[in-house]
């Protein structure tokens, strides 16, 4: 959801609520925990908000009361954030999901993940889940993470000798693609795999079993059902992944 979808509800409301729901929109989905008055402003504009212009961002702020608190600063401005009241203020005007203690919890502990991970495309899987967790969107969160995941344990894989990896796969599927690049792990079905990497040693027994459970569930979030899996199996699924394949 783009800012000018996000805010679009609140174009006939005060200013103090459009000043609001940009800095609600910003930590929400871009991962800012504050913003200067000149950052907000941009917003506003960018967001195409009637008269953005004439809109007096930091005497709004100064204005809005237990809403809004200074957490600092940034080279010389000022920086703003929310307080509880604001978000839930936000969440009020929008008819957002109050906020789950735990899923924030997870999307803090992947964004302190994905800033340490090389591999682009690894980073960026990661990136995808952290904004479908923050605004609940579960089960794209588990099927972006499953990706991320599973690729890295393929990069793994592709680390040990190519006859010894290939034998591996073959054990478990005779038809499968010689695979010598990580393009070719495309045509090798996850489950095999799972299968392929406890014969190499680099699952144990228990691990290839989570993991199978993980994709068990990444195929019922991935596939047209009506499951949508709660908060706590979300949760159990990241914390799996992350002490296995991360």
């Amino acid at each position: 959801m783009t800012l000018v979808e996000f805010i679009a509800p609140l174009r006939d409301a005060p200013n103090r609520d459009k000043c609001l729901a940009v800095i609600y929109y910003e930590q929400r989905y871009n991962g800012k925990d504050s913003l200067t008055v000149e950052e907000i402003r941009t917003a506003i504009r960018n967001a195409r908000i009637p008269r953005a212009a004439k809109i007096n961002v930091a005497d709004v702020l100064v204005k809005s009361g237990h809403y809004v608190d200074s957490s600092g600063v940034k080279g010389q401005r000022r920086l703003w954030k929310l307080t509880e009241s604001g978000q839930q203020r936000v969440r009020t005007l929008l008819g957002l999901p109050e906020a789950e203690p735990e899923l924030e919890h997870d999307a803090a502990t992947l964004e302190g993940l994905a800033s340490k991970i090389s591999d682009v495309d690894v980073r960026g899987y990661v990136e995808e889940a952290i904004k479908c967790l923050k605004v609940s969107a579960l089960r794209a969160a588990i099927v972006f993470l499953w990706t991320g995941a599973i690729r890295t344990l393929q990069e793994v894989a592709l680390k040990k000798p190519s006859g010894t990896l290939n034998a591996a796969i073959s054990k478990h599927d005779p038809k499968a693609r010689t695979v010598s690049k990580i393009e070719d792990f495309a045509y090798i079905k996850d489950a095999t795999t799972l299968l392929a990497l406890q014969e190499l040693g680099i699952l144990d027994k228990g691990e290839k079993q989570t993991l199978e459970e993980g994709l068990n569930l990444r195929n019922r979030c991935g596939h047209p059902t009506s499951y949508k899996p709660g908060v706590k199996k979300a949760s159990s699924f990241i914390e799996d992944i992350l002490g296995i394949a991360f």
